[in-house]
C-alpha cells in the first residue's frame, strides 16, 4: 500500500514515528495489536459518536446482515433514514445517499451547475472537500498535513473555475463575485472548518455568505460531512440558524459504516436523475447496512441528553488542555462546539488557515507522540478536528488532562 495507508493522514507523517495499527475498538477506546489501549479522540475521523461498536448498532446490523448486505434495488431502511435526514437538517426537502463524502461533494458540485447553468464555484483556504479533482485547490485535510499545494494530475482545466477565498473573509469573496459577474454557481463551505484544524465562523460570515449567493443568484452549499449531526442535531445550520440551498453529509449518518449523503431544496434536487437530466448513480448507494447503521445513530443521537454530554465533556477538555498550557509556558488556543474539538500551539486567535499555518508544528508533533506513551490517541495532524462521543466519560477527560499536564511539563 503506498506509504502503508490506506489514507495519507494516518501514515503520522507530520508527527513523525510509525503509526498505531489498531486491532479493536469500543466505546471511547481504541487497542493496537500489540494490546495497548488508548482514549480515542479521533472516533474514525467522526462517525464514532455513540462511541465505536456501540451494542444496539451492532444488534441492529447482525439482524440486518442476515437479509443481505447489498440488494442494488430500493429498500425501505433508506425511506426511513431520509425522512430522519429531512426531519433534522433545515435546508433538506430531498435527500441522495451515496458513499462517501468525496462522492457527495463531487455530486453537489456537478448539482450546483446544472441548476444555475454556470460553471464557477467558491471555496475556501484549508476547507476539505473530498479528494476530486476540482477540490484540490487550497485543500485543507491530508493535503494540508503533507504540505501539498494541490496535486499532481489534476488538470489546470479541472480547476480553472475554482476561485479560492480566505475563511471568515466576506469582503473577499465580494470581490470575486464582482470579478466574476453571472459566473459563479456556487459557494461551498466547512460552516466549522474541521480540515485545517477547528475553526469555528465569525459573527456574521455564514449569515453574510447567504446574502451574497442570494444576491447574486448563486447557491450556497454547506459540507457537513464533519459537523451534521454532530454540532447539533440539525448540523452547523441549525445551530447558526442560517439554511444554505444544498448540504452534503457523512460519517455520523453511516454510524462507522461507509456513506454520504446530499440534499437541499426541492427544485434543486429535482435535477438528479431520475428525476431530472443530472446523471449520478452507485451501486452500493443506499445499501441496507449502510442505511441501518445510521438509522440506529440517529435514534441514539435523539434521546434526551445526548448533546448536553458531548458539550459538557469536550468544554471540559478543551478548556482543562488550555489551561495547562498556559500554566506550563506553552502559548495555545482553541475551541470547541459540542462534539467537535481543537486546539493550536499558537497564540491565536485563529481565523482562517493561513493563521493556523503560523502554529508551532514540531512542538505539536512532540505532544502529540507525548500524549500517544501516555495512552492518548490524538488526530496525527495539527490541522485536523478532535472528536469527543457519547461514550467518554469524566474520567477519561481527567486522565487526558493528567496525561497533557505531564507531557507539557517536559515540553
Amino acid at each position: 500500500m503506498p506509504g502503508g495507508v490506506s489514507s495519507p493522514v494516518r501514515a503520522f507523517k507530520s508527527v513523525g514515528g510509525q503509526p498505531i495499527v489498531f486491532d479493536r475498538v469500543q466505546g471511547a477506546y481504541a487497542w493496537d495489536v500489540d494490546g495497548n489501549q488508548y482514549i480515542d479522540y479521533v472516533g474514525s475521523w467522526g462517525p464514532a459518536i455513540c462511541g465505536h461498536s456501540h451494542p444496539e448498532v451492532n444488534k441492529a446490523l447482525h439482524e440486518v446482515l442476515e437479509k443481505g448486505t447489498s440488494f442494488g434495488a430500493p429498500s425501505a431502511l433508506e425511506n426511513i433514514l431520509a425522512e430522519m435526514v429531512i426531519d433534522a437538517v433545515p435546508s433538506v426537502e430531498m435527500v441522495r445517499f451515496v458513499n462517501s463524502g468525496t462522492e457527495a461533494c463531487m455530486s453537489v458540485l456537478r448539482l450546483m451547475r446544472a441548476f444555475t447553468g454556470r460553471e464557477k464555484i467558491v471555496k475556501f483556504e484549508g476547507c476539505y472537500h473530498g479528494h476530486a479533482d476540482m477540490f484540490l485547490v487550497k485543500a485543507g485535510s491530508g493535503v494540508a498535513t503533507l504540505g501539498l499545494p494541490d496535486s499532481p494530475g489534476v488538470p489546470k482545466s479541472t480547476t480553472a473555475n475554482t476561485l479560492t477565498a480566505p475563511y471568515n473573509d466576506l469582503d473577499a469573496v465580494k470581490v470575486l463575485f464582482a470579478e466574476n459577474p453571472d459566473q459563479i454557481a456556487g459557494v461551498i463551505l466547512e460552516p466549522v472548518v474541521g480540515n485545517a484544524g477547528f475553526i469555528p465562523p465569525d459573527a456574521g460570515f455564514l449569515a453574510g455568505l447567504r446574502e451574497i449567493t442570494q444576491e447574486h443568484g448563486a447557491l450556497l452549499v454547506f459540507d457537513e460531512v464533519m459537523t451534521g449531526f454532530r454540532i447539533s442535531y440539525g448540523g452547523a445550520q441549525q445551530k447558526f440558524g442560517i439554511t444554505p440551498d444544498l448540504t452534503t453529509m457523512g460519517k455520523v449518518i453511516g454510524g462507522g459504516l461507509p456513506v454520504g449523503a446530499y440534499g437541499g431544496r426541492r427544485d434543486i434536487m429535482a435535477m438528479v436523475a431520475p428525476a431530472g437530466p443530472m446523471y449520478q448513480a452507485g451501486t452500493l448507494s443506499g445499501n441496507p447496512l449502510a442505511m441501518t447503521a445510521g438509522i440506529k445513530t440517529l435514534e441514539l443521537l435523539r434521546q434526551p441528553g445526548s448533546y448536553e454530554h458531548l458539550d459538557r465533556v469536550t468544554k471540559k477538555l478543551v478548556e482543562g488542555l488550555l489551561q495547562i498550557a498556559q500554566e506550563t509556558g506553552h502559548a495555545a488556543c482553541g475551541g470547541s462546539i459540542s462534539g467537535m474539538f481543537g486546539f493550536f500551539f499558537t497564540e491565536g486567535p485563529v481565523h482562517n488557515y493561513e493563521d493556523a499555518k503560523k502554529c508551532d508544528l514540531t512542538k505539536f508533533s512532540r505532544f502529540h507522540r507525548g500524549m500517544l506513551e501516555r495512552g492518548v490517541y490524538l488526530a496525527p495532524s495539527q490541522f485536523e478536528a478532535g472528536f469527543t462521543s457519547l461514550a467518554h466519560t469524566d474520567a477519561d477527560i481527567d486522565r487526558t488532562l493528567e496525561a497533557a499536564r505531564d507531557v507539557l511539563s517536559s515540553l
